[in-house]
């Protein structure tokens, strides 16, 4: 049963971010719009994107480090299970948040570059919390091999999140709070990682 407490507090939370969320996402998605944005953003949110970039990694990763790759690769999978897990199947489905693309009140102000708008909760942001769930997972088992380039995992999903903005499926608020969510979840599967296998590192590399 719904607890009517909950309700009340998440409307007057919505009421409150409503109207930063919808000036921002009116900002990127129209003033800071432009026609390379257009039509490179949604295809950068399209997982078919990155697969050459999953393959590298995992070729990459048992290449060089053998069994401990290929726990690395698992530690890979089990991060993307569980922020979908998290995100879409706990948080989306305790938390309803109508999306921009759906919300009658917001949707005429927008543009909008996907065939079609979910049906699902806004709140948290899937895409956030997936891809700054591994952004944070390569981060810390590979920076002893990566160093400073670690940071690009970072601003590889701050990118995704940023169109799912663009393209109005989500509000700020609700992909800052997928990152923050995705970046604990990372690392706590980093954490996992480490006490199964120990720490890559460069001397590991044969």
């Amino acid at each position: 049963m719904e607890d009517p407490y909950s309700t009340f507090y998440l409307l007057n939370l919505w009421h409150y971010i409503q109207p930063y969320d919808f000036w921002l996402i009116q900002k990127i998605n129209q003033d800071w719009s432009n026609s390379f944005f257009d039509t490179v953003l949604p295809y950068l949110r399209e997982t078919r994107t990155w697969i050459p970039l999953y393959l590298f990694l995992i070729f990459f990763a048992v290449l060089n480090f053998g069994k401990k790759g290929w726990w690395w690769v698992f530690g890979v999978i089990l991060t993307a299970a569980v922020a979908d897990l998290v995100s879409s199947q706990l948080i989306k489905q305790t938390v309803m948040r109508l999306r921009p693309c759906q919300d009658p009140e917001v949707a005429p102000f927008l543009r909008f570059f996907v065939r079609y708008c979910p049906m699902s909760s806004s709140f948290t942001s899937s895409h956030a919390t997936s891809h700054f769930a591994q952004a944070s997972f390569f981060f810390y088992t590979l920076y002893p091999i990566m160093k400073k380039w670690g940071y690009v995992f970072f601003v590889w999903a701050a990118s995704i999140a940023f169109t799912q903005v663009y393209v109005a499926v989500h509000y700020p608020f609700d992909v800052v709070c997928g990152a923050i969510l995705g970046t604990f979840l990372g690392w706590t599967i980093y954490q996992l990682y480490t006490r199964k296998c120990g720490k890559l590192s460069i001397d590991s590399i044969r």
